[in-house]
């Protein structure tokens, strides 16, 4: 199975569904379903009761709801581009992304 190509707290952009040509940061990955969480993106309808003991009020809230990966694209911090990364590895054999378009690290 190939790894997943994003990472909690990346910006990302969306290119198709409801909500293609947005762009929102990745709150959670999950790496067995190849699905992320992300900020303000793919919003469904949680129909929730209400719960006196935990102090939650009933009624319709919307929520996030995962999007596969292959439908995100990493937007690179630098260039400010959506745009495909390779990986450079360092002298101390650290593994870096790099972005294909201005050759800058996208991880801090």
């Amino acid at each position: 199975m190939p790894g997943v190509h994003i990472k909690k707290n990346d910006t990302v952009y969306v290119l198709s569904g409801k909500d293609s040509g947005k762009t929102g940061k990745v709150l959670k990955v999950f790496l067995s379903k190849n699905k992320a969480i992300v900020e303000g993106i793919n919003f469904i309808q949680k129909h929730t009761r209400p719960n006196p003991q935990r102090n939650v009020k009933g009624g319709i809230l919307p929520k996030e709801s995962p999007i596969h990966v292959s439908n995100l694209m990493v937007v690179c911090k630098n260039c400010g581009k959506r745009a495909r990364f390779g990986v450079s590895i360092a002298a101390d054999g650290k593994k870096t992304r790099v972005c294909k378009k201005c050759n800058e690290p996208l991880d801090a």
